[in-house]
């Protein structure tokens, strides 16, 4: 693996993580605009095709950011933050759904699981 800072590191761990988050959204919930118009089989193998870029991204993210130091649950935590910030737009952009304050309570209830995660 190559050597990096640990800055570094952490900064190309949460890229690749928002990079998989962008297709885990599209395998997880892409094809329920079109749930009416395909059979759910070939939603599956969709989903499947697009899950594996998925986790080509994913894996290396998580074996990059454990290497340098960051914590199991620390990865998990800021996955889910991730996860969070990449749904709300694909929610309200490509789902057409509406916003909702809702969206950022949730938020605030996930910095603050930063916050504890994080601390010292």
């Amino acid at each position: 693996m190559l050597s990096m800072s640990p800055a570094h590191a952490l900064a190309a761990t949460v890229l690749l993580l928002v990079a998989s988050n962008l297709f885990m959204t599209f395998a997880w919930y892409g094809h329920l605009k079109y749930v009416g118009s395909s059979p759910w089989y070939l939603a599956a193998l969709a989903s499947w095709a697009i899950a594996l870029f998925e986790y080509l991204l994913q894996v290396p993210a998580n074996r990059i950011g454990f290497a340098a130091g960051v914590t199991l649950p620390q990865l998990k935590i800021v996955q889910e933050v991730i996860t969070l910030s990449v749904f709300v737009p694909f929610a309200m952009l490509y789902m057409n759904q509406p916003f909702k304050l809702d969206y950022l309570w949730a938020a605030l209830c996930m910095m603050g699981a930063v916050y504890f995660i994080f601390r010292t």
